[in-house]
């Protein structure tokens, strides 16, 4: 994994060899690499070992997942702040089945830092009120539910949401 940074001066390298190109009248070549400049450009939105933990985790991979993840050394530095969030929501839903200490953490950082998709941060509050409502907290268990709800949009967590609801009820 090249760091940030480097991506985007590999991108503008790239780009400064394509205007040679088109300078040198080889205007296909050119082109090629201006489309090529976009790979680095996309990797720094979108960190390559992210995109493959998620593979793993639509597989339900956990343990190739959590290699893909290992990869990534130092993710204050080497990731922008949503890619961090990502990280930390990963690692969130790889613990929520073993340790929800250590789950509960990575989730509240990952809704901090942000991600970029609301079915996402739906996942991770619903995450977080089920670790709420294991530890007796039913207000901010219901909040977080609340939150959950508005933004599912699309309604894929609806029955997870109304069988919180009832476990709720119970405490």
């Amino acid at each position: 994994m090249f760091h940030k940074n480097i991506k985007l001066i590999l991108a503008a390298l790239i780009l400064v060899a394509s205007v040679w190109q088109f300078t040198e009248n080889n205007i296909g070549n050119g082109i090629f690499l201006i489309l090529v400049a976009g790979i680095p450009v996309f990797l720094y939105f979108k960190n390559e070992f992210i995109l493959l933990a998620f593979l793993k985790l639509r597989k339900q991979d956990f343990e190739g997942a959590k290699k893909w993840l290992a990869y990534i050394k130092n993710p204050d530095t080497a990731l922008v702040r949503k890619q961090q969030g990502y990280f930390n929501y990963l690692h969130g839903i790889m613990l929520s089945q073993t340790n929800l200490n250590k789950a509960e953490k990575h989730f509240k950082k990952a809704i901090e830092l942000g991600l970029s998709m609301d079915m996402d941060l739906a996942v991770a509050k619903l995450n977080l009120a089920g670790v709420a409502m294991s530890r007796r907290r039913k207000i901010e268990a219901s909040g977080l539910l609340a939150e959950a709800k508005k933004l599912d949009k699309q309604g894929m967590l609806k029955d997870q949401i109304i069988m919180m609801k009832d476990q709720m009820k119970k405490i």
